[in-house]
């Protein structure tokens, strides 16, 4: 009889990438019986993956009180071997779970939280900071005893018993993602253009890639990913008279399928990442920086010595001072008139993540990390 794992997650959709398509599957097909509870509109089963529906919060504090509960009782009904859940706001109910069942808990950690809480603009600075220590002290009080699997090398300080698998990209070819990417039927022409694909926000250069246009003839960005109407109005106002070579998809959570439409439908200049220099983001791998490199386009970021480590250390992009507009004009001018040397820097990041950064090899550390605490 298979190990039973219950995957709990009370904020993201049931199809993200990193707890369905990576970890639900890669679990599935090494013979685990898996369930998925998550926000969602009905019960199914999809993989071979069965999915618990619960019941979509009116909003976030709604969120937060209610549907941990509702879903610690679902959990308790399966009687799993393992539950693997993914958010912190889960956390007493995890504890709670621990107690009640001889199953085994893993909390797999998406990011350094602590620096995240750091980061929420819409908080006074003081709030932030006194909200952080506090975070860091009730997540390591209710994580006694779990088993923490990281997302990310950069806080394994914080969590020095954790298990790294990285949230590294699951190779694609001709795969059920290349058929449906074809419904979004995007055509992109020409060489000068840049990409940046992800959540929008001032922390993650929002109010950078206006600039590009605004100063480098001919260039256009397109920015695919959730992007807040605010901060979108504030980019195009910022293009001034170029905002016409700003492109934004950017309503709502953008499918993995589309971003691949995008990386595919064109021979792109660059992929973007240029941060303004955060406490979170510095040390941080970013899933974007392998979706480039496997879609074989250079990737141009901000040369904090992790990101440069990883870009300039396998020949696959350029990294530049954020604050100096400059740098950035070179390295794009750089890539426009070296056409044969962007194409190495994608030939070289394409064959790494094929070789090093991909989910084949961290999927095998997920299975493992489950036999072993299975026996």
């Amino acid at each position: 009889m298979s190990s039973k794992v219950c995957i709990i997650t009370t904020v993201h959709r049931p199809f993200d990438t990193r707890i369905f398509h990576k970890e639900a599957k890669t679990l599935a097909k090494a013979g685990y019986e898996v369930t998925l509870i998550a926000q969602h509109d009905k019960n199914e089963v999809v993989n071979g993956i069965k999915i618990i529906a619960l019941s979509r919060p009116k909003n976030r504090v709604s969120r937060m009180i209610f549907l941990g509960w509702g879903a610690y009782k679902l959990a308790l009904k399966q009687n799993a071997d393992v539950y693997h859940f993914h958010d912190p706001e889960f956390l007493p109910w995890a504890k709670r779970l621990k107690y009640k069942t001889n199953a085994r808990i893993i909390y797999d950690i998406h990011e350094d939280y602590v620096t995240s809480i750091k980061q929420k603009r819409y908080m006074p600075f003081l709030i932030r900071i006194m909200l952080s220590k506090m975070f860091n002290s009730i997540e390591r009080y209710f994580s006694r005893g779990m088993i923490k699997v990281l997302a990310e090398k950069y806080y394994q300080h914080r969590f020095l018993e954790g298990n790294t698998i990285l949230n590294y990209p699951v190779l694609y070819g001709n795969s059920e993602k290349l058929e449906k990417e074809k419904k979004y039927n995007i055509k992109v022409i020409g060489n000068n253009k840049l990409i940046y694909t992800g959540n929008v926000s001032i922390d993650r250069g929002a109010l950078i890639y206006p600039e590009l246009v605004k100063h480098i003839s001919n260039v256009h960005v397109y920015i695919v990913g959730k992007c807040n109407p605010k901060i979108e109005e504030w980019i195009y106002e910022k293009a001034e008279k170029a905002r016409d070579r700003i492109h934004i998809d950017g309503k709502g959570v953008i499918p993995f399928e589309k971003i691949l439409s995008y990386y595919k439908s064109n021979e792109w200049l660059a992929g973007l990442a240029i941060f303004p220099y955060t406490e979170h983001y510095h040390q941080k791998e970013l899933t974007k920086f392998f979706e480039y490199m496997q879609a074989g386009i250079p990737v141009i970021a901000s040369n904090f010595p992790t990101w440069k480590k990883l870009i300039e250390g396998n020949n696959c992009g350029i990294c530049v001072n954020p604050n100096n507009s400059r740098e950035i004009k070179e390295a794009i001018d750089y890539l426009i008139s070296n056409p044969d040397k962007r194409k190495i820097m994608g030939m070289y990041g394409n064959k790494v993540v094929r070789e090093k950064y991909n989910w084949g090899i961290e999927g095998t550390k997920l299975v493992n990390l489950y036999k072993n605490i299975l026996n």
